[in-house]
């Protein structure tokens, strides 16, 4: 989908007059619809950017519409999003119950309250995500599995794991999400997601991967940077080195005219 712009809206604007604030940006939406039991299974999966270098975007919401063939509301859910890091992005998932089959789902979105970040953007440092894999199942589905690190010193009380999967094109299919706790600096935490319903048949080719802190404030996120993060290993390898130092071969010599 084409990149959209949330309206802007913050009272920050008129304590920061001298400072314009960019509204939230969609960048990419899609939404699949599945028989369930006891009636139809919406799920919807988007990415949201923060143009603002110094601000978090908070208070974020989306609320999703279905309708049937006849223009009859079947389905509205109002999800709050997590809060969007300076400078950074969004992922996010949801899922809702119909009591009809949907044949049109809109998502809308409530405009962000702007806060100024405590620390400068390059301290929000990412969670990385280790040994991840995608495997297709047998029903059609797909199994996301991995482990989420944390690198800063304080401990990070609850974290969101979203998988968004993508086709050979790069074009967002569908995603899942779940929760993380208690993890670490030094101590990844194994995570096991299903991705049920994609919004097209081609297969997956891709997915993308990304934890954050939960809830509609940065502030979590803050506290996290405030701490600082872990420093590089310093610990000598423990593997042997390769018999030959594939980096130190020497380039061929240039002999063209």
């Amino acid at each position: 989908m084409a990149a959209a712009t949330l309206l802007a809206g913050c009272g920050g604007d008129e304590a920061q007059p001298k400072q314009r604030l960019k509204p939230l940006v969609i960048k990419e939406q899609t939404s699949s619809v599945t028989q369930g039991t006891g009636g139809y299974v919406v799920t919807w999966a988007g990415v949201i950017s923060n143009p603002n270098r110094w601000h978090f975007g908070e208070s974020v919401a989306a609320t999703v519409v279905g309708r049937d063939a006849a223009g009859k509301e079947v389905v509205r859910m109002e999800q709050p999003l997590d809060a969007v890091p300076p400078a950074g992005t969004l992922k996010f998932t949801g899922q809702a119950m119909a009591s009809a089959k949907p044949v049109d789902v809109k998502v809308a979105y409530k405009p962000a309250q702007w806060r100024e970040a405590a620390r400068i953007p390059s301290a929000f440092v990412p969670f990385p995500i280790n040994a991840p894999n995608t495997e297709k199942l047998g029903n059609g589905s797909y199994l996301v599995t991995g482990a989420v690190g944390n690198p800063y010193e304080k401990a990070a009380t609850s974290l969101v794991v979203t998988a968004l999967l993508r086709d050979k094109d790069g074009r967002l299919v569908g995603g899942a999400s779940t929760y993380v706790d208690d993890v670490h600096a030094g101590a990844p935490r194994r995570f096991v997601l299903t991705v049920d319903s994609l919004n097209g048949a081609g297969p997956v080719a891709r997915t993308d991967i990304t934890a954050r802190t939960w809830g509609s404030s940065g502030r979590p996120y803050e506290e996290l940077a405030m701490s600082g993060a872990v420093p590089p290993s310093t610990d000598k390898p423990k593997t042997p080195p390769f018999a030959r130092d594939r980096g130190s071969q020497a380039m061929p010599v240039d002999r063209r005219p």
